[in-house]
């Protein structure tokens, strides 16, 4: 059959393609900027006519309607990595968190063990050979559409066609739903703070020439990119693509010419952003979207040579435990894709994996490099994994050093009014340990 024929016919409302979801169904939406908001609107109308409904999300960077206390009957919003909008909903309970590694989010879906009844994507129209584009989210788009008992795609002209792994024929589309919106948008993040450019400077001082980078956003990734204008071809893979990288791509300085794989381009999963960001990447070539069982796979990465992989953090204990995706016990964000990329940068020649975080929070009051970590406070990377840490203050060389040596390269980059507190804590958790390490 025609292509144009399977497009015409498999296209309806919103309210025919979502009548397909019954109650007890899990809905998978696309991730990120690529969530389809008219067809999540439209969904949450059936809200009396559902129950126990779960929406099982990546990262939200929209509005998440769902997590809303009066939908709590009809659907359950199962988060992989909390936003500001359905935090509240995973600490209450009305919600549910879900730890595990980016990379291993497609095998889930794939393998059955996170159901996927109905996938709910964003695309843009059909081209002349009848595929469609998946936009801005790679990661685990396709495996939801191939894996779902229903699959369902908004057509949005204003989606973006990103180059890579995003073609989808329309034949694998069960339903079509045509209505343009504007995507999700994140504002630029300044980089205007003081302690976020000490932090980016010293990490720009382990960034080499030829180095091949993954970051992601925010006024410490920001921070860096400015002290990154005497570098030299620098290549990018990475989970995100996004504003701050453009100017040192335009520049010449991101070029990719060094790499040992995907030589001349950029990759990444998923890109999310600014309007003009959009336009940027739209047919972009250079850049590249695969699916993250690639982009995060430890293998893969690691077979770039001067890997350089820089994370940030909540909270460092003394011995190199780091928290990233919670406060204490409170879920705050989640895994993501940290340890798949300290773990390849590590194996890779010449790698750097980077752990990065401001020394204090809430206007320094709360030393974010503690003695010891609070009870039910869960590790999202292990100390044996973790080989740089750096603050305002400094980096810390972890890799084959001892606990001694660990509590004392970090005690030396930690704000300078909590080092003797922390120093007297961490004694006396080695002495109710029964080890003296000072």
């Amino acid at each position: 059959m025609d292509w144009k024929t399977i497009y015409k016919e498999r296209t309806v409302s919103a309210e025919e393609a979502l009548s397909h979801v019954k109650s007890g169904d899990s809905v998978v939406p696309a991730h990120a900027a690529a969530e389809p908001q008219y067809l999540i609107n439209k969904l949450l109308e059936r809200k009396d006519q559902l129950e126990g409904v779960r929406i099982t999300q990546g990262l939200n960077i929209g509005d998440a309607p769902y997590a809303a206390p009066e939908y709590k009957d009809a659907f359950v919003n199962v988060s992989f990595f909390c936003g500001k909008n359905n935090r509240k909903c995973i600490q209450e309970g009305r919600g549910e968190f879900l730890p595990i590694h980016f990379y291993a989010q497609p095998r889930a879906i794939r393998e059955g063990i996170l159901p996927c009844d109905i996938a709910l994507v964003q695309v843009t129209p059909p081209d002349e050979n009848g595929y469609v584009n998946m936009g801005t989210s790679c990661d685990q788009t396709r495996v939801a559409i191939e894996k779902a008992r229903v699959a369902i795609a908004q057509v949005n002209q204003n989606m973006p066609h990103l180059c890579g792994d995003t073609l989808v024929h329309v034949s694998d589309i069960d339903y079509f739903v045509e209505y343009d919106e504007d995507i999700y948008e994140i504002p630029l993040i300044s980089s205007d703070d003081p302690v976020a450019e000490k932090i980016g400077y010293n990490i720009s001082t382990l960034i080499e020439d030829g180095a091949t980078l993954q970051m992601g956003q925010g006024t410490i990734p920001n921070a860096i990119l400015k002290f990154l204008e005497d570098k030299k071809d620098l290549g990018i893979h990475t989970e995100v693509f996004s504003d701050n990288l453009i100017p040192l791509v335009k520049a010449g300085i991101v070029n990719g010419r060094r790499k040992s794989i995907n030589r001349g381009k950029i990759i990444s999963t998923f890109v999310q952003g600014t309007k003009e960001l959009y336009e940027y990447v739209d047919n972009n070539n250079m850049i590249q979207l695969m699916p993250v069982d690639y982009t995060n796979d430890v293998a893969v990465i690691a077979k770039n040579d001067n890997m350089v992989a820089i994370n940030s953090a909540l909270e460092v204990d003394l011995m190199g435990q780091v928290v990233a995706d919670a406060i204490g016990s409170k879920t705050f964000s989640g895994v993501g894709g940290q340890l798949d990329f300290l773990r390849g940068a590590e194996q890779a020649k010449n790698g750097k994996p980077i752990i990065a975080l401001p020394s204090t929070a809430k206007g320094g009051e709360i030393s974010r490099i503690s003695a010891v970590l609070k009870p039910g406070t869960p590790v999202t990377t292990t100390r044996q994994d973790v080989h740089y840490v750096v603050t305002e203050y400094g980096i810390a060389y972890l890799f084959g050093k001892t606990i001694k040596q660990r509590a004392e390269a970090l005690i030396n980059i930690a704000h300078p009014k909590f080092r003797d507190q922390l120093r007297e804590e961490f004694q006396d958790y080695c002495k109710s340990a029964g080890q003296l390490y000072f």
